[in-house]
């Protein structure tokens, strides 16, 4: 008898491949929902069990604390069953009780005779006694972490970032699924656009449109390069290089070249010359490019951005953009594992790194020239830090003060979008001026 993929055993094979082989959330579940047969319904509910397991994960392994003897006795297959099954029981009301414990039995008598018992015990116990009170949790830091599924590292990092109320609000946002964002690339279309995909204005960006939720991708308007995928928030870079048309511009971070296309959009005679270290990555940006209309302005070079002043001579750029390698923290919401992963909070080599490259890069730049550095994180080190950094070595250059019509994301010259404001990814933008040689 073959085996008959279900929703919940899609979501078991992908939450696998996520907590014991280190696969990104996303790349998993995208690569396992295109090979299945699966309804659409169905899909959906693997999206919503996958990414709400991921996000809350610290809070389901305390609850389930409560009610397993010694985690380290199970299978990992059976414990991240028990995982999604609690998700699943504490989280989503459309869904029966008994539906979900049924399920996981039936997945778990499939998978490993006898298993089946625990599970039936351990999910029939937690909805005759119902859920530990996270609230009973004396340490303040420990329990907004198991409230939020947070890192203590995390929690403690932000609070003292941003004080405790607008920490606060931060860890709540951050639960809130993401909403679906895109870049309308011809704006004299954009209400007709928003008609059609029901959509509705970005506050942040003149030529962004978002919905609750919306697979754009699949769409006609996608294909033919109405639209693109693009958070609100990093949709603001390319309108902040004040582009004119003629200009040589430098995206020297490029991947995954969302923000290259922007750029391309502006310029008539210049060029954007795009950087990467991965070939797959380049034939991404030229195949976008070209669904965009953009191809003739763009260019892409397999080379390190550490290492641009190696290949690029002085006064080769006009302007130059840093969309710097991050710890990725204002991404949360979209891809909730980067928060369990411990480099993320190695802030001071990604700090080395970022510097790397801004000096590295600065020296292609001419006179009166602009670069940009951006990135999608929300803690200063990557952010404040890095401008004054480089700033106090390089006297050759100024800080360009940036504006935008939303006050609360102005911060000392630069612009710092946390997801809590606008319900988009964390994003932080600076510019510098080089004022001498």
């Amino acid at each position: 008898m073959t085996k008959v993929e279900t929703a919940r055993s899609l979501a078991l094979t992908v939450l696998e491949n996520v907590f014991v082989n280190q696969a990104y959330s996303n790349i998993a579940l995208n690569k396992h929902l295109k090979g299945s047969q699966l309804s659409a319904a169905d899909k959906g509910l693997v999206t919503e069990i996958v990414y709400g397991t991921v996000a809350r994960k610290l809070t389901l392994e305390w609850y389930l604390s409560h009610f397993i003897e010694d985690r380290d006795k199970l299978d990992s297959w059976l414990y991240i069953l028990l995982l999604l099954s609690a998700y699943q029981l504490r989280y989503l009301d459309k869904v029966p009780n008994h539906a979900v414990v049924n399920e996981a039995v039936e997945l778990a008598k499939a998978r490993k005779k006898g298993s089946e018992k625990l599970v039936n015990a351990v999910l029939r116990r937690i909805l005759r006694e119902g859920w530990p009170d996270v609230d009973s949790i004396k340490r303040k830091n420990k329990r907004d972490s198991i409230a939020y599924s947070l890192p203590v590292w995390l929690v403690s990092k932000l609070k003292e970032e941003y004080g405790e109320e607008r920490a606060q609000a931060i860890f709540k946002s951050l639960l809130v699924r993401n909403k679906a964002s895109i870049r309308v690339t011809d704006l004299s279309r954009k209400e007709e656009i928003k008609a059609v995909l029901k959509a509705s204005d970005s506050p942040l960006a003149a030529s962004g449109l978002v919905k609750e939720q919306g697979h754009f991708a699949g769409h006609d308007l996608f294909s033919e390069g109405a639209i693109t995928i693009q958070d609100e928030s990093s949709q603001l870079v390319a309108p902040a290089l004040h582009l004119q048309g003629h200009e040589q511009v430098l995206d020297a971070c490029a991947a995954p070249g969302g923000k290259t296309a922007h750029i391309a959009s502006y310029l008539t005679s210049g060029k954007v010359t795009a950087l990467d270290l991965y070939d797959h990555k380049l034939d991404l940006f030229q195949e976008n490019a070209q669904r965009l209309g953009v191809a003739d302005q763009v260019q892409t070079k397999k080379k390190d951005a550490r290492k641009v002043h190696e290949f690029f001579g002085r006064d080769s750029f006009d302007m130059i953009l840093v969309d710097a390698p991050c710890s990725g923290i204002g991404l949360l919401r979209r891809k909730p594992d980067i928060k369990y992963n411990k480099e993320t909070a190695d802030f001071t080599s990604l700090q080395e790194i970022q510097l790397e490259i801004l000096g590295s890069v600065c020296q292609t730049l001419r006179k009166g020239g602009i670069i940009t550095y951006s990135t999608c994180t929300i803690v200063s080190e990557e952010n404040f830090q890095v401008v004054e950094a480089f700033l106090e070595s390089h006297p050759e250059f100024e800080q360009v003060k940036l504006e935008h019509e939303c006050k609360d994301i102005l911060k000392d010259g630069c612009i710092l979008i946390t997801p809590e404001l606008y319900g988009s990814d964390g994003f932080f933008i600076s510019q510098f001026r080089k004022i001498s040689e």
